[in-house]
């Protein structure tokens, strides 16, 4: 089968494009025919051998998986035929991959392939940390930081679908429309006053901020923040790992909380098909993963290094078969 491979941790240059064996799923293990896989920065990571997973090269990475099963257990709880997504970890930059049964959730009938492949990290990600980790409440004030990236982008759909208003702050220009008809509520241009700006906006202060950028932002984001409000840090895009003082915690009451996705489900691995539920009801209300950009698999490269300079708006997505 064609998969791309990553032969060097060299970032996307180092991505070959390969015939290699396909994938034997063992007994109690699911065959899926690849057709969407999601672009994501775990992927980047993997290329430059900076994400904790590293394993040894050559090997394929893609873990945001929508296709069909065309093997599975006889005692399964998929049957060949079904269309699914899949948690991979590795792999869903080929044509097909093996999985066990707990990596598999039902793809909405909804949904294509492409927008289930976009349903995957950035969704569950945007649920965790709304839901579980800030508790976000219907009518509450939610600030998402680098809101035209793939969380971002997610966060800002969750967010509505759970009754909250959302100021969506970006660092990229020409964004507005966009992040408008996603759902936000307004848009602030991170630049000179924006602090002053989301403090207007939120009637003195916003109740969650959700932030994958860290860096400098975050000083000024936590002024942001409300009497028992909840800061969720997500990740450091912008890759400055900020500190806080503690006091200002403590003299206004609020919260900086952690959401680490992978990390929290290696222990608690009942909660993806969970959040999974809950995003399939979000789905049936009207929600849908936009996916802004596609790619064909011999172009994966070309869509990693899109996303590590920014040129990705969203979510995008490479076609692995039709």
């Amino acid at each position: 089968m064609k998969a791309q491979v990553i032969v060097s941790e060299t970032g996307p240059s180092g991505f070959e494009l390969r015939d290699i064996p396909a994938p034997e799923a063992q007994a109690d293990q699911y065959l899926v025919d690849v057709r969407s896989c999601g672009v994501c920065f775990p992927d980047l990571l993997m290329s430059r051998g900076e994400y904790q997973l590293r394993p040894p090269l050559p090997f394929t990475p893609g873990t945001e998986v929508a296709g069909v099963v065309s093997k599975a257990p006889d005692d399964g709880a998929f049957a060949v035929g079904d269309r699914v997504v899949v948690a991979s970890l590795l792999g869903g930059f080929g044509e097909q991959v093996a999985v066990a049964e707990q990596q598999i959730y039902p793809l909405p009938d909804e949904l294509s392939f492409d927008e289930g492949a976009a349903l995957g990290i950035n969704f569950q990600t945007a649920l965790f940390a709304l839901k579980l980790r800030a508790q976000t409440a219907p009518g509450e004030v939610v600030a998402v930081l680098g809101s035209a990236g793939g969380v971002g982008v997610a966060s800002i759909l969750v967010a509505k679908e759970m009754g909250a208003k959302v100021i969506a702050v970006v660092h990229r220009t020409g964004q507005e429309e966009m992040l408008r008809e996603l759902g936000a509520d307004e848009v602030v241009q991170l630049a000179d006053g924006w602090k002053e700006k989301v403090l207007e906006l939120s009637g003195g202060g916003v109740d969650v901020v959700i932030d994958p950028v860290g860096g400098d932002v975050f000083d000024e984001a936590l002024r942001t923040v409300a009497l028992d409000g909840r800061y969720v840090v997500i990740g450091f895009a912008a890759g400055g790992i900020p500190t806080v003082k503690v006091n200002r915690l403590l003299f206004r009451n609020i919260s900086v909380v952690g959401a680490a996705w992978g990390e929290y489900i290696r222990r608690r691995p009942e909660v993806p098909g969970l959040l999974h539920d809950e995003l399939v009801e979000m789905i049936g209300d009207g929600m849908r993963p936009p996916v802004s950009r596609t790619y064909p698999l011999a172009d994966l490269p070309t869509a990693l290094a899109d996303l590590a300079e920014g040129r990705v708006h969203g979510k995008a997505v490479v076609r692995i078969s039709e």
